[in-house]
């Protein structure tokens, strides 16, 4: 007995606009920036950073930060491996979405899973899937604490936190990473402007 809820009874529902055209009408191609790394590393910034320069060029884009999904898509969600894979592949979900209304989604999250972020990669088309790895020392980000979670989870206050008692897994294949020039951090506009350089020497700025 078959139910409506049966995905053998589910169809895709093809739509005539394609992406194509709303590319074109955009005069860029959609395509999603996964900026991942740990807490503290600076994603957050460069997101916002990036999102100002692209606007400031005319170019459409749209920030998922992690901790703002979870006050919503997401906010049914805990920081069990099972949770954060489920954060990443709805995150993940909603970014090929973005793209594929011909948008530049900007997601911004630890992820520190490997697999869901290749995941990820695997949603969208024709390399579209732009990883930014904030490669910053995790003494760096201690530092900074800006939100003094690094402080909690060596007090023991806050378990399964990534980089102190849950690993962090970087990109082995990433298109950009950002790091330390000289033991120097590099300036938002800075980082901003070589991830704008890389989308432009791809292309994905024009349709």
């Amino acid at each position: 007995m078959s139910t409506v809820g049966n995905p053998a009874n589910i169809f895709w529902h093809e739509n005539p606009v394609r992406k194509a055209d709303r590319e074109k009408l955009l005069n860029q191609q959609g395509c999603v920036v996964w900026i991942t790394g740990l807490s503290g590393s600076g994603k957050s910034t460069l997101a916002c950073s990036l999102g100002r320069e692209l606007q400031s060029r005319g170019k459409l884009s749209y920030v998922l930060d992690g901790d703002n999904l979870r006050h919503g898509l997401n906010k049914n969600l805990g920081f069990s491996p099972e949770s954060r894979t489920e954060n990443i592949r709805r995150t993940g979900e909603v970014a090929n979405l973005f793209a594929d209304a011909g948008l530049i989604c900007i997601a911004s999250l630890i992820s520190p899973y490997r697999k869901d972020r290749d995941a990820c990669r695997t949603l969208l088309p024709d390399k579209k899937f732009i990883e930014v790895f904030m490669n910053m020392p995790l003494q760096l980000c201690e530092d900074r604490d800006p939100k003094g979670l690094y402080k909690l989870a060596r007090e023991g206050k806050i378990k399964g936190f990534t980089g102190i008692d849950d690993p962090y897994e970087p990109p082995l294949n990433c298109e950009i990473e950002l790091q330390l020039k000289d033991g120097v951090v590099p300036t938002p506009h800075e980082m901003a402007g070589q991830v704008v350089s890389y989308m432009e020497n791809e292309g994905f700025l024009e349709a």
